[in-house]
């Protein structure tokens, strides 16, 4: 099965974080947090930064690696590392979403989340300082 390495942002503000809706694909219209695949050469961080600046139009901080979620979907393996991540400049334009979210703590579990993003949550709601 084929492996595909992926990134993702958590992005935190105010106690909320950021949620996208897909726009496209096999996937449209699932809740993911925003990021992309891994070019060649490229570290998971910078490839973060390349991927939110051309998804949302938006300069980030990368932060603390929360997790790799390793999940297998029907067509491939999906390798994913999560970072905390913080807005530097933009207003988190949607390029390639159909919609996008800011959500509490409580509200986490209140949009259709695709698998692999799903196993984040779990990961992220027993993170300390998330709503703090």
């Amino acid at each position: 099965m084929k492996t595909v390495s992926v990134v993702a942002a958590v992005i935190r503000h105010e106690n909320k974080i950021f949620a996208t809706q897909r726009g496209y694909g096999e996937f449209k219209d699932g809740w993911e947090f925003p990021g992309g695949k891994v070019e060649p050469g490229e570290t998971p961080e910078e490839a973060l930064v390349r991927e939110i600046k051309e998804e949302l139009d938006t300069d980030i901080a990368v932060g603390e690696r929360i997790a790799r979620i390793e999940y297998d979907y029907p067509a491939f393996h999906l390798s994913m590392d999560c970072f905390w991540a913080e807005v530097l400049s933009g207003d988190l334009v949607l390029r390639e979403h159909e919609a996008a979210r800011w959500l509490t703590k409580e509200e986490l579990y209140s949009v259709d989340w695709l698998p692999a993003d799903l196993e984040l949550i779990g990961k992220i709601l027993h993170t300390k300082g998330l709503c703090e």
